[in-house]
């Protein structure tokens, strides 16, 4: 089989740059080829083709326009052949128990206790690489990494617009406050004299004094801390950029490979292995991640504390990157805080009904609160082991639930899904559905890139989904979901609906349209 030259080979994908001219080659140059002899097994530019036709005015030629048939690049083929683990061995087997292949040294150590291993010359004729369709499932992956890119640039400039928003409002407020006491001293001061003057002039320095004092210690600290939330999420909206920009470099390497590998049985298959291995990748990085949760076991934790004054009714969990949970104990209107081992290390007594809660950086968190005369959203930091409460803010509407995504609070009434800022800025009303039934927008979750929205309409027994900016997008009922009571997505965008009086837990595909597994029933508990 002829091999054609690559004019650079960077790591790992990255080194299908271009095919290049033989002749050049000898002469030590690099020049990109453009026509390809399949009589003299060579590659040649603009330049070195003329005096190629010369010579050989009977051989045929073909262009890029006919890429597909150029023989596959010796670069190429050692790539596709290369073990990612041990980057000396050639790829030569298929694991059929982790779907991996793999090396002789692989099969040595890490799938030694595989049961079904075959040699990939075997699979060439009964396992059809299926590079077309991949070829379209590729360009569609790429298109999406792309527009998730764009919305993640997006959420960094929201971010920083709702800080620089709350900072002007802050400054204006107390440059407004300055402003309204030094008007009510120049009306005093008129008629004043000697000693009442000099009175007023103090006290006026001791109020001024007061009002800045009052914003270094209560306002700036709260900029502060919004700051460091907009600089803690732009740092997850970041890293999530570059396993983007990673993966999309990956998968647009992986297409140019499958434009030019031909026909050629092995290559095909190991890039076909390849190409869905990084797909697979990538839906999860998009939330679409098919995949079926197994439940391997469970657990009863009390937590109880002697302070309670009712039974606990757990109403909305969160848990922080560090494996500790919050949960909100709506009866005993507590937010407590769980260690790794579910013991309640500490508490934080609300004064009122907490509803639901959820991560806004990996050490805060925000409630939800509801009673019949307060409606709020209580920022809470978890600091070695304690629970400090931050600000809040109110809402004009009852609220039901709330979720995060990268500087976006959702909330909903019951009714309604309402659409906020960090610092409390109402933006939309994205949903409503009212009707002869109560909680038709009980709570909500989002999925890991944002573009859709699910919703529990627990009087309707309905899993709702939403696309970004509030149209509906797919009806979910099962008979095993009676009065739905929460939901959550996972980091993949695995969706899980709880039952309140059907007792179960199910996950659902990520469009929304269809039960993937049934993962708890009441004989789980």
């Amino acid at each position: 089989m002829a091999t054609g030259s690559l004019s650079s080979v960077p790591k790992r994908l990255r080194m299908v740059e271009d095919f290049s001219c033989t002749r050049c080659l000898e002469q030590n140059l690099t020049e990109s080829a453009d026509i390809y002899c399949e009589k003299c097994e060579g590659f040649y530019c603009k330049k070195c083709v003329i005096l190629h036709s010369q010579f050989h005015t009977k051989h045929m030629t073909c262009g890029r326009e006919d890429i597909k048939k150029w023989p596959v690049s010796k670069a190429v083929e050692d790539f596709l052949r290369k073990c990612e683990v041990h980057e000396d061995e050639t790829l030569t087997q298929f694991c059929h128990y982790h779907s991996q292949l793999c090396c002789s040294a692989c099969v040595g150590t890490i799938h030694s206790q595989c049961s079904k291993v075959t040699q990939i010359s075997e699979l060439t004729n009964t396992q059809p690489s299926g590079l077309e369709g991949l070829s379209v499932e590729l360009e569609t992956v790429l298109g999406e990494i792309k527009t998730l890119q764009i919305s993640q640039e997006a959420s960094i400039q929201s971010l920083q617009r709702t800080y620089n928003e709350h900072s002007e409002v802050m400054i204006e407020q107390m440059c407004g406050n300055l402003n309204t006491y030094i008007d009510e001293c120049d009306n005093n001061s008129v008629g004043t004299s000697g000693g009442n003057e000099q009175y007023l002039k103090e006290e006026m320095c001791r109020s001024v004094l007061s009002i800045v004092n009052e914003f270094d210690n209560i306002t700036a600290k709260e900029l502060n801390k919004m700051r460091d939330e907009v600089i803690s999420i732009k740092g997850s909206v970041t890293s999530s950029m570059h396993k983007c920009t990673s993966l999309h470099n990956d998968l647009s390497h992986l297409h140019e490979i499958v434009q030019k590998i031909g026909d050629h049985k092995q290559l095909c298959l190991i890039a076909s292995i390849k190409c869905k291995h990084i797909i697979q990748q990538a839906l999860t990085l998009l939330g679409k991640s098919g995949k079926a949760l197994i439940v391997q076991s469970n657990a009863k934790h009390n937590v109880r504390i002697p302070s309670d004054k009712d039974v606990c009714w757990i109403t909305g969990i969160c848990v922080l990157t560090d494996g500790q949970v919050l949960i909100v104990d709506s009866k005993n209107q507590k937010v407590k805080l769980l260690n790794q081992q579910y013991q309640v290390v500490s508490h934080w007594d609300v004064n009122a009904r907490p509803v639901d809660i959820c991560l806004i950086t990996p050490s805060e968190v925000a409630a939800a609160v509801d009673t019949f005369n307060k409606h709020e959203v209580q920022f809470i930091t978890v600091n070695q082991g304690k629970l400090v409460p931050g600000r809040k803010f109110q809402l004009q509407h009852e609220c039901t639930g709330i979720a995060h995504h990268y500087g976006d609070l959702f909330v909903t009434s019951g009714k309604e899904l309402y659409k906020y800022t960090l610092n409390g800025k109402l933006i939309c009303r994205l949903y409503e559905q009212h009707g002869s039934t109560d909680l038709t927008v009980l709570k909500c979750a989002v999925s890991p890139t944002g573009d859709r929205l699910y919703i529990i309409s627990h009087g309707q027994d309905k899993l709702l989904t939403l696309a970004r900016d509030g149209t509906l997008l797919a009806t979910y009922t099962d008979t095993a979901l009676e009065r739905p009571s929460d939901l959550h997505v996972t980091p993949a965008g695995q969706v899980l609906v709880c039952g309140n009086w059907s007792h179960t837990v199910l996950q659902v595909g990520w469009e929304g349209e269809s039960k993937l597994a049934t993962l708890a029933t009441e004989e789980d508990g």
